[in-house]
């Protein structure tokens, strides 16, 4: 955008149609924030200098056995998929932010994160869209915790403002706004070299937002159309509790065909994958001939 107002409009305007989706409240809603929670906790992981990709973060927590360490890349996604899964009413209690900074790798005591959860609360109450975003992030800026948790509060704060029932990851799959310009040295307005004015920095956030948020529309409507398929032929499944593996599909990023659903051996639901990716209801989507894991 060229300017402040234009970067406000297109934020504004992208805001108000994801808006519409989020409350036809679809039945593959689930589905889709967890696949954007996934995208969001790849570019964590990236910016905090590791390696792991999208298949390797899905490997860390669906392979994993219950109660074992799903490792700093696998808590980075748990991090992400507490935002998109948990009530938005939940997001910004004490023990919440207190488990997002552990998850994240930030060791916190508990009045700084009574004092951060406090702050984050009042902006949300009393902060238009705009100030809610920036305070939010300088909140957090100004504790040096990170990108991340920035982008993570950022978008549990804006449910809570639109009255969303759940959170959609969106800021976290966009670069930091403010850092990432200085160490590219990017020239900023009327400013020096590798510094970014306030307004400028604000602009670029807006921009990113409204980035964020077609993105979240694209995947929503293929999404759409992957669940539509997956709802036309669930009819001819007679697998015992396959409505149930269905509504998993509808409500989750992915299933290892491993896991335990209603008492269903693991061939028998490996049987009704094959059978689902066949029709074209499903995807495959670890590329491997074992461990093998599901979703839209």
């Amino acid at each position: 955008p060229g300017s402040l107002e234009d970067a406000a409009f297109a934020a504004a305007a992208a805001l108000t149609a994801l808006d519409a989706v989020v409350r036809r409240q679809q039945r593959w809603a689930g589905a889709w924030r967890q696949r954007l929670a996934l995208g969001c906790a790849a570019v964590t992981v990236r910016q905090a200098g590791r390696v792991e990709d999208e298949s390797a973060l899905r490997d860390a927590v669906l392979l994993t056995r219950p109660g074992d360490d799903v490792g700093p890349a696998g808590r980075m996604l748990l991090a992400w998929r507490r935002l998109a899964g948990s009530p938005a009413e939940k997001l910004l209690t004490e023990a919440s932010v207190a488990a997002v900074l552990d998850d994240l790798g930030f060791a916190q005591d508990g009045e700084a994160v009574s004092d951060l959860a406090a702050d984050l609360r009042l902006l949300t109450a009393i902060e238009g869209v705009v100030g809610m975003l920036t305070g939010a992030l300088q909140s957090v800026e100004r504790r040096r915790l990170g990108w991340a948790l920035g982008a993570w509060v950022a978008d549990a704060s804006l449910a809570l403002r639109l009255g969303w029932q759940h959170a959609v990851p969106l800021l976290g799959a966009e670069p930091a706004w403010g850092a990432n310009a200085a160490r590219r040295g990017r020239p900023a307005t009327g400013v020096a070299p590798g510094v970014e004015s306030e307004s400028e920095r604000t602009k670029n956030l807006l921009a990113a937002q409204a980035r964020a948020v077609l993105r979240a529309i694209d995947l929503s409507a293929e999404l759409g159309r992957r669940a539509d398929r997956l709802l036309a032929v669930a009819p001819q499944l007679r697998a015992k509790a396959a409505d149930l593996v269905v509504e998993r599909l509808l409500s989750d990023d992915a299933i290892v065909a491993s896991e335990k659903i209603a008492g269903m051996s693991d061939r028998g639901l490996r049987r009704l994958f094959d059978r689902l990716v066949e029709l074209g209801a499903v995807r495959e989507l670890s590329g491997r001939p074992t461990f093998r894991i599901y979703g839209l």
